[in-house]
């Protein structure tokens, strides 16, 4: 009797066995016939050579020494050999290649880290361009197979991330909203005439590949302030996190928009990141790159807010920017989440309920304009002393912010009823609580 064991080892055997019958080998190469002619005449006539290797040797040197003329009939031959194996051959499918391993440059641990050692008054020069919001920055490592799954998901033509059985589309709103940066404002131009920057260029020592990244870092532990501390942060910002390529070193490109300081916070950055993006993805699908480009950061923490794992798709408090929401402790806890569920994409999409579509709410920046107008379409009804009341509401508690302070970082979102959402002044940052309207109405 053969047992259990003895049987599978049995038919692995067999089939290793009929797979070595099917397979037909390659065919040799035009040395190789050479070597096996010379050899057969070498070894008959030295017959005190013994073994392989001083006829090997011999072949070798009068391969060596002949001419293309003299390796004529071995080419001719080796050629018509694998001419026919190319007609008789079964055709075989190649299998795609699948990159088992993120490469990529966007590093926000490295930011972290210059974050941590920057002076108040740096501090201050960050915020007044307009960077304020990474100063917040708690995240200092990357999920890599997260961002390598939404990277095989991410349709560049449209713009969106197609998970849950959904398109999600993504806008620069929602890298301001992630990110904190300026949706709205000019365009981030990096070309122009090489001229207008050759000074920049040599002060950075800027060499074809790039500005160093660890010539920046050095620039920016010196404690100065001004101008040049400023280029220097939005050129290292922008190389490790925000807008890094597949070289390791900062595009010297990025200059032609930092040749005037006074005027970088005016910029739409959260345009300019979502196009890089865009483009560094788009030149990994086509496999022109084997690193990835563009700020990673932003589209895992993107897919955290639009995803929600908790039980019925339940919505937890979130920061604006929510890239202060998310530490090293709430990652892994929500990485944990994601495999008790089976994996990432098991979770319900949630970004609608948020109400961030700032396409129909469009309050960033603009407290000294009358909300637009929402629908009601909950059960409300055309009850005009509601909806007055409920104006009255939202106009209040814009005021009241606009009046402490919080100027054009608020953000009122989510203006559909029963439930809206309220930023309230949290120091730098605001919490978007759930507050339903009939505490306000009574």
């Amino acid at each position: 009797m053969v047992s259990a064991e003895e049987n599978v080892v049995l038919q692995g055997k067999i089939k290793r066995k009929k797979k070595k019958q099917v397979t037909t080998p390659r065919p040799a190469c035009s040395w190789v016939y050479f070597s096996r002619d010379f050899i057969k005449e070498y070894s008959a006539s030295h017959p005190e050579s013994s073994g392989l290797k001083a006829a090997t040797k011999a072949a070798s040197d009068a391969w060596k020494s002949m001419s293309l003329d003299e390796k004529e009939k071995y080419t001719r031959r080796a050629r018509e050999v694998w001419d026919n194996y190319l007609s008789t051959a079964p055709t075989r499918t190649p299998k795609p290649r699948k990159q088992a391993k993120l490469v990529t440059r966007c590093s926000p641990g490295r930011l972290f880290n210059v974050i941590q050692r920057l002076t108040n008054e740096q501090k201050a020069a960050v915020k007044s361009m307009g960077f304020g919001s990474l100063l917040d920055l708690r995240c200092r490592t990357l999920r890599r197979s997260l961002c390598l799954w939404l990277l095989e998901r991410f349709n560049t033509t449209r713009r969106s991330l197609e998970i849950c059985g959904e398109r999600i589309p993504i806008t620069p709103k929602d890298v301001e909203l992630v990110m904190g940066l300026a949706a709205s404002g000019k365009d981030v131009v990096n070309s122009g005439s090489d001229d207008l920057i050759a000074d920049l260029r040599h002060s950075y020592d800027a060499t074809n590949h790039g500005i160093s990244v660890r010539l920046l870092e050095e620039r920016l532990a010196e404690p100065e302030a001004g101008e040049e501390f400023k280029r220097s942060f939005v050129l290292y910002a922008l190389g490790t996190l925000l807008s890094p390529t597949a070289r390791l070193d900062v595009s010297p490109s990025f200059l032609h928009f930092l040749t005037n300081m006074d005027v970088v916070h005016q910029y739409n950055w959260g345009k300019f990141l979502l196009d890089r993006l865009v483009c560094e993805v788009s030149r990994f699908h086509q496999g022109k790159q084997r690193a990835v480009g563009g700020c990673l950061l932003f589209l895992q923490l993107f897919y955290y807010e639009s995803i929600s794992v908790e039980e019925n798709g339940a919505l937890a408090p979130a920061l604006v920017p929510s890239l202060s929401s998310w530490g090293e402790d709430e990652i892994t806890e929500r990485e944990k989440r994601e495999r008790e569920l089976g994996g990432y994409g098991c979770g319900e999409v949630v970004c609608k309920k948020r109400c961030l579509d700032l396409d129909s709410c469009e309050f960033m920046g603009q407290l000294d304009r009358p909300p637009p107008a929402c629908s009601t379409n909950n059960g409300v009804g055309d009850d005009t002393l509601l909806e007055h009341k409920e104006n009255k509401v939202m106009m209040d508690g814009l005021c009241l912010l606009s009046n402490n302070g919080v100027g054009h970082d608020a953000l009122l979102v989510g203006l559909s009823f029963p439930w809206f959402g309220w930023l309230v002044s949290c120091g730098d940052r605001f919490l978007l609580s759930r507050v339903r309207l009939s505490d306000f109405l009574h």
